[in-house]
């Protein structure tokens, strides 16, 4: 049986909680302030999953990085798996639709299905669904707030395109 861990990690956008096995991410969220106690913050114990995570945040909120190695693994269905694929292949500075992204799932109809398996993405960030906007490029859709997936698409767009705003 895996045993995991979890640990805090400060971003410049708020908490978030890291938990892993000895062999993986399987959830990265952003937590209040309050859910934060009692977790590992700067703990040389953790599995190097954890450290190489919170490495590859600090590059990725400091400008240097723009995919991410760290090896992660989240329990989901089998279409869940396929959304969240995407997910993670839509390149850095990029966004797709709800639409767009049903239309690479292979079926326009699956806007809705598409929508909430979006939703229920449980790595944030690595798992990059704050790249899914409205078709009308509104920030829809974002379980941690649209401040935040305001902050992290223009933080992406300024470095890949060189704009300071778009929203």
């Amino acid at each position: 049986m895996l045993v995991q861990t979890a640990h805090i990690y400060h971003s410049p956008i708020g908490q978030m909680k890291i938990v892993a096995s000895d062999y993986c991410i399987e959830e990265l969220v952003f937590i209040a302030p309050s859910e934060g106690a009692g977790f590992f913050e700067n703990d040389a114990d953790q599995p190097a999953v954890i450290h190489q995570c919170v490495d590859e945040l600090i590059e990725y909120f400091a400008g240097k990085r723009r995919h991410f190695t760290v090896p992660i693994n989240q329990e989901g269905t089998e279409f869940q798996q396929k959304v969240w694929k995407e997910l993670y292949e839509l390149p850095f500075g990029k966004t797709l639709s709800y639409g767009e992204l049903a239309k690479k799932l292979g079926d326009p109809n699956l806007v809705r299905a598409a929508a909430s398996a979006n939703g229920k993405n449980k790595i944030a960030i690595i798992v990059p669904c704050h790249r899914i906007i409205g078709a009308d490029q509104s920030l829809v859709g974002y379980a941690w707030g649209k401040a935040r997936k305001k902050w992290l698409l223009q933080h992406e767009f300024r470095l890949a395109l060189g704009v300071q705003t778009l929203f």
